[in-house]
């Protein structure tokens, strides 16, 4: 893909009169960006006010302006609005899945409770702007690309880990479906409220999720601990 223009960068002027010295004020040069480095960029700006005011609230006017080129760049790149929202939601979403799989390490299952929950509440802290676009709906997010299939996705992984204790505690594998479900719905819900709230703090979040998860309403401890290596 070609280069196309990007933003200035100060740098020493030069002119046919010679370098530029204490009399001569400072030229910019414009530089050039990589295709490589301009999607990129898009995707940022993208990101951003997708996150800000949803997909139709985003114009790719606004995308282009911020970026400091003209519409035609970004349709080069994502082919209009809804391309470039696509390949941000699938980003987000492999982010978000890889880190709750990857954090399902411990052996014990009511820990791996615990490192689901911390992974869920750990991206809506530190990419609060990508959870965002994730709870939100959209034309080009229907069968794939909604929070629905990503609760979906995130369940799978947990059902393998439930059907092996289901079988180990004598209860019928074929349920652990329905308990993925219900398991990561539930977190990913209090996640989407804790996005606004952010209260309590997140262990204090992650210790009452899997209280209830754990011992059901009828067994409730009146103060949650946990007992992974988590504590914050």
């Amino acid at each position: 893909m070609m280069e196309d223009v990007a933003t200035d960068s100060s740098t020493r002027a030069t002119s046919t009169n010679g370098p530029a010295g204490p009399d001569r004020p400072r030229r910019t040069r414009r530089t050039r960006m990589t295709g490589a480095e301009r999607r990129e960029q898009l995707l940022d700006i993208g990101r951003t006010l997708f996150a800000e005011k949803g997909f139709e609230g985003t114009s790719v006017e606004e995308i282009a302006a911020k970026a400091g080129v003209s519409k035609p760049v970004v349709y080069e790149h994502f082919g209009g609005k809804e391309g470039l929202y696509a390949v941000v939601v699938d980003r987000e979403m492999r982010s978000l899945l890889d880190g709750v799989t990857g954090a399902l390490t411990a052996g014990h299952p009511r820990e791996l409770l615990e490192q689901a929950a911390f992974a869920l509440l750990d991206y809506i802290e530190k990419y609060t702007d990508g959870f965002r676009i994730l709870v939100r709906d959209s034309p080009v997010a229907q069968s794939t690309g909604t929070f629905a299939s990503l609760i979906s996705d995130i369940a799978t992984q947990v059902e393998d880990i439930l059907g092996l204790e289901f079988k180990a505690r004598g209860f019928d594998p074929k349920l652990a479906p329905l308990y993925a479900q219900a398991l990561v719905g539930m977190v990913a819900l209090t996640g989407q409220w804790w996005l606004d709230v952010r209260k309590p703090k997140k262990a204090e979040v992650a210790a009452h999720l899997v209280n209830l998860a754990w011992h059901g309403l009828d067994g409730l401890e009146q103060k949650p601990r946990l007992i992974g290596h988590r504590k914050s």
